[in-house]
């Protein structure tokens, strides 16, 4: 990362780093961030599952285990109306880690940070899920896209048991550089529009409009003292609309 964005003998410097990528990556894009553009800072990868009566216990737990197993921080949450799905999906976990080949990561990572929270409604799911902004949202009720009516703050939606985070992760083709750590709370995944910068111009073609707003701007510039904006106003404001002001009339230099 330093090499393409630093330039060496034989790589060129680049502007912008995109795409995921391990602590390593996401501490590289801390340190470089100024000297070249980044997509987000993205940490530990996020599921969360929100689920009803009409859930599947164990396709609850398993979903819950596949992002469990990136890392020993990855944070797996179930929010779900049904006790019973919420305790069965608990003691699935406990009885198919010690055979994942994972346990290792995907154990220590759901003992620090898994959790399944009892609501008493859908609504409260709802509202409880956006607080939580997940990168990863599975939705595991009986009208899954509700989700998308009641829900803004995520990083991507998998409606349906059908759909799973480990199909975006791997061979469903939508993007899956995503914000986390609450992040979706105001921005979303890397897009296209990453890639492009908003650049202005300005002219201004009329001189009684120059005039006109070196008024203004005088005005606005030295109720926040800033003397020299409103100097550059005064300037055209004198230039091309014959006012007056005593520090261009006491310059030998102005020619006006």
């Amino acid at each position: 990362m330093a090499a393409i964005a630093r330039r060496t003998e034989t790589i060129r410097k680049v502007d912008f780093l995109a795409g995921p990528g391990n602590a390593f990556v996401a501490e590289g894009k801390r340190q470089l961030f100024g000297e070249v553009g980044i997509d987000l800072f993205a940490g530990p990868t996020e599921i969360l599952i929100v689920a009803d009566e009409t859930a599947d216990p164990f396709t609850v737990a398993t979903d819950l285990l596949s992002q469990a197993e990136h890392g020993p921080d990855s944070p797996a949450v179930l929010i779900t109306t049904s006790e019973r799905v919420g305790r069965a999906a608990i003691d699935i976990i406990n009885q198919l880690l010690p055979n994942l080949s994972t346990r290792e990561l995907a154990g220590t990572s759901w003992d620090r940070f898994g959790e399944a929270i009892l609501v008493d409604s859908l609504d409260e799911a709802w509202r409880l899920a956006d607080e939580y902004a997940s990168e990863h949202v599975q939705i595991f009720t009986k009208r899954p896209r509700e989700a998308l009516e009641k829900m803004t703050a995520y990083g991507a939606l998998f409606l349906g048991e059908k759909t799973c985070v480990s199909y975006g992760d791997k061979v469903i083709g939508t993007n899956h550089v995503l914000p986390t750590k609450k992040a979706a709370r105001y921005t979303g995944g890397l897009w296209v529009g990453k890639y492009l910068r908003t650049v202005t111009y300005q002219e201004v073609t009329s001189s009684t409009a120059s005039g006109e707003l070196g008024r203004l701007c005088g005005r606005a510039a030295r109720a926040e003292q800033f003397e020299g904006h409103a100097r550059s106003g005064d300037l055209r404001a004198q230039k091309y609309l014959g006012d007056k002001y005593d520090w261009i009339a006491s310059s030998d230099q102005a020619n006006l």
